[in-house]
């Protein structure tokens, strides 16, 4: 071997360790962030790290927040940062719908999901540690069943925005159809109105995955005529799937996941 060939092994190895002490590892769970050194990386940039890969679906199927991330969640969805994140969603489906000409025969639709999308649970969430135990649904069925959730304010805006500009609201959401009159008591009470249809799963949707029950009733509603202009939801299981939306729009959620 030449002093050529030695030189470059040599330069090869020094480039090895020291890009190794560089790169960020990022493992799933609650396993510790490490850099080559094998110092410890705070929990709020992993955690911020972690809130990106779920949002933007790499994280895969999820069934609780990390435990390190529960004091991350629970200022996340109380402060600014999940309001700004939610604004800037309904400005950008605002900006989109504009861009439509309407034809006014009723068909062009806007399809909303409703739990955290419409409506906040966020006071269940408090109640419930913000995710980091399983879900659990005997209890949100007792909390659906009092009508409180609010609205969530941007997604408020981008309804009555929509509804001006002439779109067909269809709401579709996993809730059972023994929930409508305490979903419609509490989207009226939350300050939506005059929507076109309410979906709710009967009793042949139990037990189909949400992303298969939801495209199956876009499919429906393309059936009927409708042209599915956006789409608007805090799970990918409410946006993917076939037929899709022209445009879909995925609010945040880090506090659970459905499949």
């Amino acid at each position: 071997m030449t002093h050529f060939h030695l030189l470059l092994l040599l330069l090869s190895a020094l480039i090895t360790v020291s890009f190794s002490q560089k790169i960020l590892r990022i493992f799933p769970g609650d396993t510790q962030i490490t850099n080559g050194n094998r110092e410890w990386i705070n929990n709020d940039l992993f955690c911020d790290s972690w809130r990106l890969s779920v949002e933007t679906n790499n994280a895969g199927y999820w069934a609780t927040i990390p435990a390190r991330c529960r004091g991350f969640v629970e200022a996340y969805m109380k402060g600014d940062h999940y309001v700004s994140d939610s604004e800037v969603v309904a400005v950008e489906a605002i900006y989109f719908a504009r861009d439509f000409d309407i034809a006014g025969n009723g068909k062009d639709a806007w399809i909303f999901d409703v739990d955290e999308t419409l409506l906040s649970n966020l006071p269940y969430y408090i109640e419930v540690d913000f995710g980091s135990e399983p879900f659990n649904e005997t209890s949100f069925d007792e909390w659906v069943e009092l009508a409180r959730a609010p609205a969530l304010p941007a997604s408020l805006k981008l309804y009555n925005e929509l509804q001006r500009l002439g779109f067909s609201l269809v709401l579709l959401t996993g809730r059972s159809e023994t929930q409508r009159n305490s979903t419609e008591k509490n989207l009226l009470f939350a300050g939506y109105k005059n929507w076109e249809r309410l979906i709710l799963r009967e009793a042949s949707d139990i037990g189909k995955s949400a992303l298969i029950y939801k495209s199956e009733k876009r499919a429906q509603l393309e059936a009927e005529g409708f042209v599915i202009h956006g789409s608007s939801g805090d799970q990918w299981s409410d946006l993917y799937g076939p037929p899709m939306a022209t445009r879909s729009f995925k609010l945040p959620n880090p506090m659970y996941f459905i499949k």
